[in-house]
Parts: C-alpha cells; structure tokens; sequence
C-alpha cells in the first residue's frame, strides 16, 4: 500500500477528498452486497416454509395413506372402577360380558416384631446375630419360589443381614426395618406360581424362622403349607431307602443342577488360573532373561528406604542457601542424586513386579483350594476338542449325593412331623399369599398371574373384584371420534401451510426498499431498522415460481376429488367445503373447513355430515381419504424430487441454485471490493506524489530565499 499523506504541505483534506471519491465508486460493490443479503433471506424464508410442508407431507398425509391409520375403535365399559380397558387394532366390535371373580396378589410377609428378654420393643440392626436373638448350634430353612428352591443355612454368628442377603439371592424382595423391628418380604412377581414358602428343614432352622419373626401360622399361609405337605407325602416312617426311593426324580434333579453349577464355577476357577499362571511365568521368564532374580517385597522397600533417604540428603544438602559444598563437591553430589534416582525408578518398577508376582501366586493357591474343594463334589473330567481347548465334563461324587439324599430325607422327615403335629409351628408374622387373577368373559373363565389379560384385540386390567351377581358390559365399537379428529387435525395443518402460502405471494411489494447495510443501520433506530427490514422479509415470496408451482398443486388435489367406488366424490361430499371468495378472509380462501365443527366460528352451526358418515358408512369415508392423502404424498413427492443443479431431494424451492447464487454474491463481492481497495490506493499515491513534489517545491524556495537573505 502506498504512503499516505493527509495533505501537510497542500492544505488539503485528501482523506475526506479520497473516501468521497471512493463512496461514489462503491455503487456496484453496496449493491452486491444488499442482493446477497436479500438472497440470504429467500433462503432463510423457504427453508422455514419447508420444514412446515415436510411436516404436512409426513407427520398427517403420510400416515393417512394407509388404511391401517383409520383403523381406531373404542371400548367402553358399564363399570370402570373395576376395569379398565385397552382396545387394540385387532378388536372385534360388539358387546360383550365380563366379571372379574378374583384379582391377582404377590405373596407378602410381614415379620412379627422382634422382642428383647424382658418382652420389650428390640433394638436389634442389620449386625445383629442370631445367637443375641436366642438361636445357637447349625440349622436349615428353605426358600422356594416361583424361579427354583434354596436352602439358607444358618448358625449363631448369622447375622440379619446375612439372612437378608440369602432371602435376596434366592428371588425375594427383603428389608428389615430397624424402627418397627420388622422384616418385610415379598415375592418379585405376581400370581399363585411366583408365590414364596420358607418352611424349616431342621429345629434349629425353625427356631431361626421364630426368632426372626419370619414364622407364620401354617393354616394362614398355603404356600409354606403345601410345601410341608407335598415333602411329608414322600416320606415313609423308618425306612429311609423307601423315602429316598419316593422322592429319587427331585434328588436327582437337585443332584444335577448342583453338578452343573460346580462344573460352570470350575470353569471359570481354570480360566482364573490360566491368567494367573501366565502373568507369572511372564513376571519370571523377563528376569530370567535378564538373567536376574526378583526380591521380596520387603527386601526392595528396605533398599528403596536406604537410597530414598540419601537422595532427600542430597537435596536439602543442595538447596541450602549457606552449603559449604565448593563446586567440585557440588558436581559430585549432583551426579550421585541423578544415579540415585535412576536406582529407584529401577527399583520401583521391580518392587512393582514383585508385588504382582506375590498376589499372583496368592491367587493360585487361592483358586486351587477352591478347585480341590469342588473336586470333593463332582469329578471332573478333561478332554481337547481338536482345536487345543480344554472341554470339562463333570459327574457327582458319593459325597455330593450322600449330602443332597440327607438333606432331602431330613426335610420330608422333618414335614411329616409338622403336618402330623409332632412338631407345631406357629408365629407372629402375617402373610399375603400370591394368587392368580380369575375373570369371565362371555361365561369363558381366563387365569393369569398378573391383573392384566390380553384376550382378543382388548387389554383388560383388572381393578377391582365384581359383586356377586354383577356383570360389567364391555362395548367396543369404531372410534368416530377418533377418524374425525385425524381429518380434522390434518385439515387444520393444510389450512395452515395455504394460508401461509398464499399470504408470501400475494404480499405487498416492497419496490424501494433494500436491504441496509451496517452504516446504513447506523443512522437509524433499532425500532426503524426492523420496521424497514419486516418490510422487506414480508415481500420475498412475492409472485415466487417455485411457490406458486407447489401452493397451485395442492390446490388441485384437493379440489379434483377422489374415486371410489366407481363414483368421483369431493371433499364437499363429506361436508368440507372452502368458506367461498367473498365471506373468506384475505389469503384463507383456500381453506377447507368441515360443517358442524364446534371449534369453527364460520360452520358450526351447519349440520355435521363427515361424523355422521364416519358413523354409518366408515369405508366410504376412508377410502376417500387415504386416495386423497395419496394424490396429495405422490404429487409433494414430486415436486419435491432433486433436480440436478438446482435442488436437493426433499426440498420444494431450489436450494441448490440459491445457495449458488450467494456463493457467486461472495465471488463477486470480494472482486469488486478488491478492485475499490486499488482505485482508492491509486488516489492515495497520486495525492502522496502531490504533496511530495510541494514538499519539495517549498525545500527549494526555501534555500532560495535564504541565498537571498530573505
């Protein structure tokens, strides 16, 4: 850029004089940017036009292409404080009779509170053992439910919340409430087969049930009952091998479900050692090549105390202001703290390695004593399966079935004697017990575990049981409802996007008005800038080719009508009709408005024929419609096809070709504003030549004069 003199020797403002001379030049460069805004905007108008078309064309034409759209019905029943219902797509319509006979129930126990000796209100904590609550020596009490059966195996030194965590991991919801001193447990499911015993295998695992305040009354709670019942039927009184011989197909059963949870447990304990072995002999295969040998852990941390010390030696040594190290010593202490360091770092990574090597080994043995403990259970057996991986098979030791038999021989001897009376269990817990859900419909009896039945398109949920003798009528039928106000909704939606069509290209022209640049806007008001600039927004649409293209095609599907039957039908047909060009406002003659809509102030009071044919003769009416959505989706889909170079696939004004041309504005306005940039340098150079010969013309005059003695 040229230097630039204000005029110091001429007088002259060339500042104002060049920026004069370049404002009169700037016509072409301020006109290409107010068109690139203007284009900007079109761009911004369309864009919010067409999100709203998309919407219409999607969200309510699109959905009511489809016959299944119009498949709505409705059910109504006499008593809906009893039940509720869902109607489903696939509902028959009629009338149908239905009595709810029983609702379904989880199995619920709430524990009796717990007493301290003198008879008073506990204070006892999930901590709490047994052995404080009266219980010593070992015992048993099963857990069954609807998923399987545990047994929890108890002892003084149990504590609740030992008890609380088997009670959970055999499928029960449990909590103990050290307020009320209560537990509470509860089946996770619903219905008469998810209910939950907990019956005594032994005295002490009753008394550990007593204590606990988990003993409920036999005859209150059937599940525990049946489960005493059903193991003292197996049981014959003195002859074990009898018993044992009743109840083989459960022993087995138990016998294999244990094998294969310690064969699964096994397999993992060998891929546990597998990792564990390998990571040592990796720890030790690197020293060895290294061709040393890894210390105790102790061993390193006693060497990297020795060395850590003298390093902090060195360092306080260094930094001491008054040191008397001369610089020789001081270069000899820098070395040794550098070398030191070097030994820790070392140090600490071997120490590192040891200490992964000692919790290796410790999980070894770890997981091999678990492994020869299940080895007393089952035995295993290994084998390759040609690919070089180790398949385990596993079968029960007599220890394991000896342990089962007895387990079992001791519980249906231990129900017999509780069903006979020998032993009487009795207690202060309170039990729901889970029962099944019982209704009749139409004189037929459905059983379900939850409340909730799915017969026949309807989903009924059970609220409330029936009064003897009551029956609930149950009425499905065509939601009219339902049909018009979908035809409504997408109505309203249309009306909208027309109106809104029809107001951008009939607008007000704009002639005069452009868009302001930022020294325009200057001069004015925030108020007057967006007064001007609404002016302008409002009139971009105005007279669009692309905007009357789409806004005419839709018009016309609505208005030619659809076939059906043999019959052409209109939209007036159905009671929907335009409100006609004089009574119509300004841009909503378009609109399409249905008789009888109370929401409309123009037709609600005209008689309502669109619900009245719903009502009567539905397949006329949807038939209609969706030929109508159809014509509708295929012509938007139309003309919203990418056309190469001017726009893309799903847009309906030309994207590609406006975004072209505000590239192009950028083009030309960086030409034309480079070219400006140049004229007003040319200007600056000329007034610089100016006052650089003045300058010079004055230097000349004045040595003249001086010659002269002037």
């Amino acid at each position: 850029m040229a230097m630039r003199l204000s005029g110091l020797m001429s007088g002259m403002d060339t500042e104002s004089i060049i920026q004069q001379l370049v404002e009169a030049k700037s016509t072409k460069l301020n006109k290409a940017k107010k068109a690139q805004i203007k284009v900007n905007w079109q761009q911004d108008a369309w864009k919010e036009l067409n999100t709203k078309l998309k919407n219409l064309q999607a969200k309510y034409i699109g959905n009511m292409r489809f016959y299944s759209s119009y498949s709505k019905k409705t059910t109504k029943v006499s008593n809906p404080n009893a039940v509720s219902v869902i109607t489903g797509e696939s509902a028959v319509n009629g009338v149908q009779s239905l009595q709810i006979k029983q609702l379904a129930k989880t199995g619920y126990l709430t524990g009796a509170e717990l007493k301290n000796a003198s008879g008073s209100k506990g204070d006892y904590t999930a901590l709490t053992k047994l052995s404080e609550l009266g219980v010593d020596g070992e015992g048993t009490f099963n857990v069954k439910t609807g998923n399987g059966s545990v047994d929890i195996r108890v002892n003084g030194d149990t504590t609740i919340s030992d008890v609380l965590t088997q009670l959970k991991d055999a499928g029960l919801n449990a909590s103990f409430d050290t307020k009320t001193q209560r537990f509470f447990v509860s089946a996770k499911e619903s219905g008469a087969d998810n209910d939950f015993s907990l019956t005594a295998l032994d005295g002490t695992g009753a008394a550990a049930l007593s204590a606990l305040g988990l003993q409920v009354n036999l005859d209150d709670d059937a599940a525990s009952r049946a489960e005493y019942n059903t193991f003292a039927s197996y049981y014959v009184k003195g002859d074990r091998a009898a018993t044992l011989e009743k109840m083989r197909s459960l022993i087995d059963s138990d016998v294999q479900s244990r094998v294969d949870g310690y064969l699964s447990k096994y397999k993992s304990l060998q891929d546990s050692l597998t990792t564990a072995r390998n990571k040592i002999d990796e720890i030790n295969k690197k020293y060895a090549d290294e061709g040393k040998t890894l210390k105790s852990v102790e061993e390193y941390q006693s060497e990297l105390d020795t060395k850590n010390e003298r390093i902090k030696t060195l360092e306080e040594s260094l930094k001491a202001e008054d040191s008397p190290l001369t610089d020789e010593d001081r270069e000899l202490a820098e070395k040794e703290l550098a070398g030191l360091k070097e030994e820790v770092s070392a140090l600490n990574s071997e120490k590192a390695d040891a200490e992964t090597l000692a919790k290796q080994n410790e999980t070894v043995t770890n997981l091999e004593k678990q492994a020869a403990d299940i080895e007393q259970y089952v035995n295993i057996t290994t084998a390759e399966d040609g690919e070089g991986n180790t398949t385990y098979s596993a079968a029960a030791t007599g220890k394991l079935t000896q342990e089962v038999e007895d387990r079992f021989y001791n519980k249906a001897e231990y129900a017999s004697q509780v069903v006979d009376g020998t032993i009487s269990l009795s207690g202060g817990a309170t039990k729901v017990n889970g029962q099944d859900a019982i209704i009749s419909l139409n004189g037929a009896e459905f059983t379900n575990s939850t409340n909730v039945f799915e017969i026949n398109g309807l989903t009924f949920t059970a609220l409330s049981e029936t009064a003897p003798g009551e029956t609930i009528t149950v009425t499905t039928q065509n939601d009219t409802d339902g049909i018009y106000d979908m035809i409504k909704n997408f109505l309203k939606e249309y009306n909208s996007v027309i109106n809104e069509m029809d107001k951008l290209y009939n607008a007000s022209s704009s002639k005069g008005y452009e868009p302001l640049l930022s020294e325009e806007k200057e001069a004015m008001s925030d108020t007057e800038v967006e007064e001007y600039e609404k002016k302008i927004k409002e009139s971009l649409l105005r007279n669009d080719s692309n905007l009357s293209s789409v806004s005419s095609a839709l018009k016309e599907v609505m208005a030619a009508g659809v076939m059906v039957n043999g019959k052409q039908m209109y939209l007036t047909d159905f009671g929907i009709n335009t409100l006609g060009y004089f009574a119509a406002a300004d841009n909503e003659k378009n609109a399409y408005y249905i008789d009888g809509d109370p929401d409309s102030e123009n037709t609600s009071g005209n008689p309502d024929k669109l619900k009245g044919l719903i009502s009567s003769d539905p397949d006329t009416v949807i038939s209609f419609f969706t030929g109508l959505a159809q014509n509708l989706y295929g012509k938007m889909s139309d003309l919203s096809k990418s056309v190469e170079g001017y726009r893309s696939f799903g847009s309906f004004f030309d994207d590609k070709k406006m975004k072209s041309d505000y590239d192009s504005y950028t083009s030309k306005i960086a030409d034309l504003q480079e070219k400006l940039n140049d004229y007003e340098d040319k200007w600056y150079k000329k007034f610089s030549k100016m006052e650089t010969a003045l300058a010079k013309l004055q230097s000349k005059t004045n040595a003249f004069s001086g010659l002269l003695g002037g």
